[in-house]
């Protein structure tokens, strides 16, 4: 008897661990995604010049950010050709941190470059502005 009683608690042992393992699986697909892709996008109508600052890393929080904002945006200084469109792409946890703001450095005596820019977040534009020189593209945490 004691042997029958032996094998029923083996196999109950193994239906259990197997169950286990069946739960474990499903819990493991549904894990949170890395992050979001960020792609930002500047286009001119004109020829021009731009100074960006945009957000490449994400702060752990408002306090991180303001004590180093430098440590998680950059700043460039560029040229767009009418029409050819400039794009900076980054993984974000939180997209709602996304920010792109464009200064045209055009001066006087040329025609207003009407930028326009868009933040897409995994490959759906969440935020587009117009202007005839300066804009900011941002989400929520601003």
């Amino acid at each position: 008897m004691r042997k029958a009683t032996s094998k029923i608690g083996a196999a109950f042992g193994m239906a259990a661990l197997v169950a286990a393992a069946g739960l474990a699986s499903p819990a493991t697909s549904n894990a949170e995604p890395a992050g979001h892709q960020v792609r930002y996008t500047l286009v001119s109508a004109g020829d021009a010049d731009f100074d960006l600052f945009y957000l490449v890393n994400q702060p752990a929080d408002k306090a991180a950010y303001n004590a180093d904002s430098y440590a998680y945006l950059k700043k460039e200084e560029i040229t767009l050709a009418a029409g050819v469109p400039w794009v900076f792409e980054t993984t974000l946890a939180d997209p709602q941190w996304a920010i792109l703001t464009v200064s045209s450095t055009t001066h006087g005596g040329r025609a207003a470059p009407n930028p326009h820019c868009d933040i897409a977040v995994d490959g759906q534009i969440a935020v587009q502005q117009d202007a005839p020189y300066n804009l900011q593209c941002q989400l929520g945490q601003w």
